[in-house]
């Protein structure tokens, strides 16, 4: 009968020791993956292989995602907009969580700086994006920032564009 005792004891000890899965860190290779993502980025070297084919991106929205094959062309597009552009490293912050459902999410909050090209202004922003893994590749990309004093801009610069030809057209019809 003592010897049950003991054997109780000692598989509830080692149950109870039983080492569990990190549910959150602040070092992981999905955060690893990430900062290489972000210098990617500042770079310009846009490389998609850290996406899973069918990866989804959300920038500022949750229900018209850029596909994969579209987010290269994305960030060029936006690359027109800017004389220099990319994520500051002052105080960059990364975590990974892993959901009560398993799924594992790389949180990380960044400054953002870029000097407008029509216009000189530089705008400093946070910015917070998410990323979702499963089997080592991003398959969800979240992107939520304040885009106002962007979009102010951009009118700004057109509005002064369209100044500009209503002058030149002024100018050539007297």
């Amino acid at each position: 009968m003592k010897n049950i005792y003991l054997l109780g004891l000692v598989i509830v000890l080692f149950t109870s020791c039983e080492s569990k899965d990190k549910r959150y860190t602040q070092q992981s290779p999905e955060i690893e993956t990430v900062k290489k993502h972000i210098a990617n980025y500042n770079s310009k070297s846009y490389d998609t292989t850290v996406y899973s084919d069918t990866a989804k991106v959300f920038f500022n929205n949750s229900k018209t995602p850029i596909l994969v094959k579209d987010i290269v062309a994305y960030h060029k597009a936006n690359d027109e907009n800017y004389s220099s552009r990319g994520f500051t490293g002052e105080d960059p912050e990364y975590e990974m969580v892993v959901t009560d459902e398993g799924k594992t999410w790389v949180n990380c909050w960044l400054d953002w700086k870029a000097t407008m090209k029509g216009n000189g202004k530089e705008i400093d922003m946070p910015i917070h994006l998410t990323y979702q893994f499963i089997d080592g590749k991003i398959v969800r990309e979240v992107g939520y920032w304040d885009p106002t004093e962007v979009v102010l801009n951009l009118q700004a610069i057109e509005a002064e564009k369209n100044a500009t030809l209503e002058e030149d057209a002024s100018d050539a019809s007297e």
